[in-house]
This record gives structure tokens, C-alpha cells and sequence, in this order.
């Protein structure tokens, strides 16, 4: 019997680090952008309040209406980002998943092993139990002697004719 912290193998294997390195460097330019586009939001709403005193209703009004319309704008890029990092997140994690429960199934054969459990469902075991630090030291290995699969592409939106 052993138990297996699947977050510990997902956060500290060499496969899950190159996920998150390759997620960030993905998705790193859209942030990037929104938040050069709340800046601009934000230089837009101070110029508004320190100028409406002085402009006409018709300006006033336009400014407010290109506030507004910038707002959202930047909602819905915000909305669509988040939306894109979860459903790319799930994607890659599942795939992680099967890559750890893999790595996890073929430890236990070798060793043997006639349970083994994940580590969020056992309330305590010793370390002795604990086969999580083995199975990172394969999963090193591995990494080490085969190239890196790289994580999936996102799928390119086809356009619109």
C-alpha cells in the first residue's frame, strides 16, 4: 500500500512546470494588453472628471459614452481571456493527469504495490507510505532521457467568411 500527492507530482514535475511556463507564455501577451487597455480606461476617467467641469453636454456626453464603451470592451476581452486560460488550463491538466496516473501505475507495478491512494483522500500516513518524492524522481528522469512533449496547441479559430 502506498499513497501519492497528485498535486505535489503536478505543481513539482518537470512535465506540469513546462505547462505553466507554457500557459503564461501564451496567454502573457493578452494580459499584458488588457491591462495596457485598463490604463487607458483609467487616463480616460481621470480626464473626464478633471475636464467635465469645462466641457459642453455634448462633449461631456461623448466622453462618457466612449468611457462606457471602452469599459466594455475591456469586460468582455476580460471575460473571453479568463474563459480561454480555463478551458486551456482543463485541457493540459487532464492531459497531465493521465501523464502522472501513467507514471503512478506503472511505480506500483514495479514495486509491486497493492493500493495506492491519492494523497487529498488519506487523512494520515507516514512518510514511509508517501511515494510521491519516487514517482517526481521518474517523472525527472523521463523528462531527462525523452524531449519534452509540448503541451497542445490552441486550436486556431477559423474565420468567419
Amino acid at each position: 500500500m502506498a499513497v501519492v500527492d497528485f498535486q505535489r507530482l503536478a505543481q513539482e514535475s518537470p512535465q506540469g512546470k513546462a505547462i505553466m511556463e507554457s500557459m503564461r507564455a501564451e496567454f502573457s501577451p493578452r494580459e499584458r494588453t488588457l491591462q495596457a487597455q485598463m490604463q487607458t480606461l483609467k487616463a480616460k476617467q481621470d480626464k473626464l472628471q478633471k475636464d467635465a467641469a469645462t466641457m459642453t453636454e455634448d462633449q461631456r456626453v461623448r466622453a462618457e459614452k466612449e468611457l462606457r464603451d471602452g469599459e466594455r470592451d475591456f469586460e468582455r476581452a476580460r471575460g473571453e481571456l479568463q474563459d480561454d486560460v480555463t478551458a486551456r488550463r482543463n485541457e493540459e491538466m487532464s492531459r497531465l493527469q493521465r501523464t502522472l496516473i501513467e507514471e503512478v501505475r506503472g511505480y506500483a507495478k514495479a514495486q509491486n504495490l497493492d493500493l495506492v491512494v491519492s494523497g487529498e483522500a488519506v487523512l494520515y500516513a507516514t512518510p514511509a507510505y508517501d511515494i510521491t518524492p519516487a514517482v517526481l524522481t521518474a517523472l525527472q528522469s523521463h523528462a531527462a532521457t525523452t524531449p519534452a512533449a509540448a503541451p497542445a496547441k490552441p486550436a486556431t479559430p477559423k474565420p468567419n467568411p
